[in-house]
């Protein structure tokens, strides 16, 4: 960083004053708690943490110097002040993929196209979003995330929020903006699936890799070779004793 842009020695000195001011703040929302989930502690430890983490990063910019708090993320959910017991749920559901392998995904919706009599004009099977319109109109959620190899996609980060509810939602009421209005205090649980989460590596373990990625490009027109194969297998598996492929229940 530039000196132009580093922080004066008074701005540190403002950010660690703001820490001792949250520090207290939060100790007395402690000592004044009135219940597990307490929303002034709550509220407390947010500004603690948004304290800290402003003269961290002062501290380091400046002086090049850390400390040693550990900013706590912004994963957590706020307390739950939802009804004790819900009425009604919502599942909110994010699953996000890298289209690794563009040809795979195509092939796959060329043959959902060629059997199904219903599937959208020709020809949609030759892009990538008219593929995916394809096979997410054809394959639940569920399956295409437990075979998105087989589909050419990658897996990235999911995750699922249950979110209670007073009543029912009326029948088409917020399919216009579905993820709009998710109120945080009103998360049940949620179960999050990330690669952040996952062991590092050692390096032993990255050196294996390497080696035996080493004359995978040998063997890439053989896998080229077999990809059709490969495809009319997974395709064979989908389709019902008519030789129809298996539709959705579900409106989309």
């Amino acid at each position: 960083m530039s000196d132009a842009a580093q922080p004066t020695a008074a701005e540190v000195r403002a950010a660690a004053e703001a820490v001792k001011t949250a520090l207290d703040r939060h100790l007395a929302a402690v000592e004044r708690r009135s219940g597990e989930e307490d929303p002034a502690v709550y509220d407390a430890f947010n500004e603690l943490a948004a304290a800290a983490e402003a003269y961290d990063e002062l501290l380091y910019d400046r002086y090049d110097e850390v400390t040693p708090f550990e900013i706590p993320g912004e994963d957590t959910l706020p307390p739950y002040t939802g009804p004790e017991e819900p009425s009604a749920l919502s599942v909110l559901i994010r699953r996000d993929y890298a289209v690794a392998e563009p040809q795979r995904l195509m092939a796959q919706a060329r043959r959902v196209e060629a059997a199904d009599e219903d599937a959208p004009g020709a020809g949609a099977s030759g892009t990538v979003h008219g593929a995916l319109g394809l096979l997410f109109g054809e394959f639940e959620p569920d399956e295409i995330a437990s075979r998105h190899k087989e589909f050419g996609l990658e897996e990235g980060d999911s995750t699922l929020w249950v979110t209670a509810a007073d009543e029912s939602a009326e029948p088409g009421e917020w399919l216009e903006a579905p993820f709009e209005e998710v109120d945080p205090e009103r998360v049940v649980c949620r179960f999050d699936v990330s690669a952040v989460f996952d062991e590092e590596f050692d390096d032993g373990d990255e050196e294996e890799e390497e080696d035996e990625g080493e004359g995978e490009g040998e063997d890439s027109e053989a896998d080229l070779a077999d990809l059709d194969e490969d495809l009319d297998t997974d395709l064979d598996r989908d389709l019902d004793e008519d030789g129809e492929p298996a539709r959705l229940e579900a409106d989309r």
